[in-house]
């Protein structure tokens, strides 16, 4: 058996499974000793043998370059230093029923798109998701009132990143945006996206904190495509 080839496939397998830590390799910000001090037993536990602490070592720098290399979004495309805010929206999810689907319309009617108000319809499979204007909430209640609501989730606020279309055809995009939420520790509730933007729809207590998050992310890109 090749001791370090399998070391290696445990350890992907391990970081892997935690964000945070993938996230830290990418960033180059692990101190290896100590991970691999922190993994170690695992590890052993996994494979049924000990494990040098420098063959864990060696796995996890290895697998932060491959990661780090992969993280690197080599296409180039525009993203704009804007990010759209808007507060006071609510999320609603419905079971998708020939009824419900022709009270889409009606939906639609409510919301005055001159003013700026969001709607937002995704349809899945099975369930119909609405992001609308919390203000509605009353009035989208009365019309879906013979439909099957599955959630509500009030005090959402949606950040809008405006790209060039380019990024429909450059992997690794929404990966990024996902992992720096994700690394800040902020719940998507929701992601949309067109042909140029990029939505994400979050808490609003974190709205700040994801605002400043992307912010940071433009910043990045824009300095190393400069």
């Amino acid at each position: 058996m090749n001791v370090i080839v399998t070391v290696s496939h445990v350890v992907k397998k391990t970081i892997n499974s935690r964000p945070l830590l993938q996230e830290a390799l990418i960033e180059g910000i692990v101190n290896y000793v100590n991970l691999a001090n922190k993994l170690q037993t695992e590890i052993q536990a996994e494979l049924g043998e000990k494990i040098k602490i420098s063959t864990i070592m060696m796995a996890l720098r290895r697998y932060g370059e491959e990661l780090q290399r992969k993280s690197i979004i080599k296409e180039r495309f525009k993203m704009s230093h804007e990010i759209i805010m808007k507060t006071n929206l609510c999320d609603i999810c419905i079971l998708k029923t020939p009824s419900a689907l022709d009270k889409i319309k009606q939906i639609h009617q409510i919301v005055d798109y001159e003013k700026g108000e969001t709607l937002n319809v995704i349809q899945g499979n099975y369930e119909i998701t609405i992001v609308i204007s919390q203000k509605h909430l009353d009035s989208l209640n009365e019309i879906l009132k013979s439909e099957k609501i599955l959630n509500i989730q009030k005090n959402l606020v949606s950040l809008t990143i405006s790209l060039s279309k380019d990024f429909l055809s450059t992997p690794g995009v929404l990966a990024l945006a996902t992992r720096k939420l994700s690394w800040n520790n902020i719940n998507i509730f929701e992601n949309i996206s067109t042909m140029t933007e990029l939505i994400f729809i979050v808490a609003q207590k974190d709205a700040v904190k994801a605002y400043n998050t992307f912010q940071e992310m433009i910043n990045e890109y824009i300095e190393n495509n400069q």
